[in-house]
């Protein structure tokens, strides 16, 4: 029996994404008694198939796209300057969103990347945000402790109870006090402790791309409790245009069904939650003659300003056991780095690894022996392998952004996103200045470094930040501090894609913050209307 996806008759709000920024609206705002639909590009995957999808990550003949259907028409997407940019490898289209494959660490940025300090100033503070990183770590469920002399005033304690230590973590620990650099455990969105109907985390340590336990926090929890409360979730229907009425308000959201109809969801409001590169893109496919340019787009911002989280780190092996893969996430951390005092550099987050070096499966997939000769080889290569990794943040700049390209196609003939992107210079300068800590860590271990991810090697984080940014001005903005867009009234945005910068700590958490101001500010203004 297919599914109903014929449009509800108009509704209070209609999100568009059902990732963790639009399911923390939809359940909020359901909740509070509105009537909510969201429409998901992509489809519902079943939790019983989680198994299936974690072998399949894990043999060689799957490429990374394959674990959650990603690639093909629907998926096309062109990169062009400066630095190749891969945006399948971890992005998922479905109910979940990208939540589905995210490693789950979730920490607050602090004060420093509000306040001007590392590049242009927010128009909103940390004390704006602070409550509502409360709230998010409450929904996501966050195991964590306080025990991070960097990290910026609290008013409650987590969740659960961090999680502990790795073994590599406690080898690297000696070498950090060694160089007097101070480390803490690290927040993380996964059950520590039996939570919310799920259990703790086991130890697959496959988190990313998949969790088969459930353990690690996702956007389906909320999605689940949206629908409790009485929000509709329509799944693969990609939204093609956003069609306002003339007068500066969007009536409806136009999207594609996979029967190939067409229908418009009405709504009284919208709200964007379609991530960094899908959320510029309709806006600048819902060009009209009023909106020659894209929707929202007077400033021109529209796209601009995209930014990512670069990938600095080095490895090796040493002469013990590390245990390395037991856990599929980090548990060390330091933020010592973070507001650097030196000219030239950004913040640093700097990380412990415990998925240094291949797992046990890896490498008995590659082994050309078999029996004892397998299991000895493993014995020797397995083990020893030791890491450290690190996130440096971007600066804002409007020459990397995300267009339209006008050569190629999606699968309903729209433009696909076109990306162009470059590292910048004082990206690399981090980076560099990165890779000579980890590289003391390391000696301090005696270990034998094998490999160094540094400016000429380095990847992205796939953080999408930055492409609908946040301002009080108008002609160099596209939304204002409480995410609404200043051209069209009705419609708001829930997305890293409003963060002026970067700075360098996974934004998971922000997203969360921001979406639940976002139905706060969204709930008190239908309630007036």
């Amino acid at each position: 029996m297919q599914p109903d996806r014929t449009p509800a008759d108009r509704v209070d709000v209609c999100i568009v994404g059902a990732g963790p920024a639009g399911a923390l609206v939809a359940h909020r705002l359901a909740s509070a008694g509105h009537d909510v639909v969201v429409l998901e590009a992509g489809p519902r995957f079943e939790f019983e198939d989680r198994i299936e999808r974690m072998e399949r990550s894990i043999r060689p003949a799957h490429p990374p796209q394959s674990v959650w259907d990603m690639g093909g028409e629907r998926d096309a997407y062109s990169s062009v300057g400066g630095h190749h940019y891969p945006l399948n490898v971890a992005r998922v289209k479905g109910v979940g969103g990208t939540s589905l494959h995210w490693q789950g660490m979730v920490m607050r940025m602090p004060e420093s990347d509000f306040d001007g300090s590392h590049g242009p100033a927010w128009p909103i503070g940390y004390e704006d945000l602070r409550p509502y990183y409360a709230e998010a770590e409450a929904a996501f469920g966050v195991a964590g402790a306080e025990d991070n002399p960097f990290a910026p005033p609290r008013e409650r304690p987590f969740p659960m109870p961090a999680f502990g230590p790795s073994h590599s973590d406690s080898i690297l620990a000696e070498a950090a006090e060694e160089l007097e650099i101070t480390t803490h455990s690290v927040p993380n969105a996964r059950n520590s402790e039996p939570r919310d109907g799920r259990s703790e985390c086991v130890g697959y340590g496959t988190c990313r791309p998949v969790c088969p336990s459930g353990a690690k926090y996702d956007a389906t929890v909320h999605v689940g409790k949206a629908e409790a409360a009485g929000a509709r979730v329509i799944d693969e229907v990609p939204v093609q245009r956003l069609e306002t009425d003339g007068e500066g308000a969007i009536e409806a959201a136009v999207y594609a069904t996979p029967e190939g109809e067409t229908h418009r969801q009405r709504a009284r409001s919208f709200v964007l939650a379609a991530g960094g590169i899908e959320t510029p893109r309709l806006l600048l496919l819902s060009r009209s003659e009023t909106h020659p340019d894209g929707l929202a787009n007077s400033s021109g911002a529209v796209g601009r300003y995209f930014m990512d989280h670069l990938f600095a780190g080095a490895g090796g092996t040493v002469d013990r056991r590390t245990r390395q893969n037991h856990v599929g996430f980090q548990t060390t951390e330091s933020h010592q780095f973070y507001d650097p005092d030196r000219e030239g550099v950004g913040p640093l987050k700097l990380e412990f690894l415990n998925t240094a070096g291949p797992s046990p499966v890896e490498q008995a997939m590659g082994a050309e022996e078999f029996g004892d000769d397998l299991l000895e080889q493993l014995r020797e290569g397995y083990g020893n392998h030791i890491a450290v990794g690190g996130l440096v943040g971007q600066r804002p700049d409007p020459t990397n952004r995300i267009t339209l390209d006008p050569d190629r196609t999606d699968d309903h003939g729209n433009p696909v996103p076109r990306i162009d992107w470059a590292v910048g210079d004082r990206a690399r300068a981090t980076i560099e200045w990165a890779n000579g800590i980890q590289h003391r860590l390391l000696e301090a271990v005696d270990a034998d470094v094998g490999w160094t991810a540094g400016p000429d090697s380095t990847g992205p984080a796939y953080h999408h930040m930055g492409t609908t940014r946040m301002g009080t001005d108008p002609s160099h903005s596209v939304v204002d501090p409480a995410c609404r867009t200043h051209d069209v009234e009705n419609c708001w945005i829930a997305s890293s894609s409003v963060f002026v910068t970067s700075g360098a700590m996974n934004p998971t958490l922000t997203i969360g913050a921001l979406a639940l101001r976002v139905a706060d500010r969204l709930d008190e203004r239908l309630a007036q209307a």
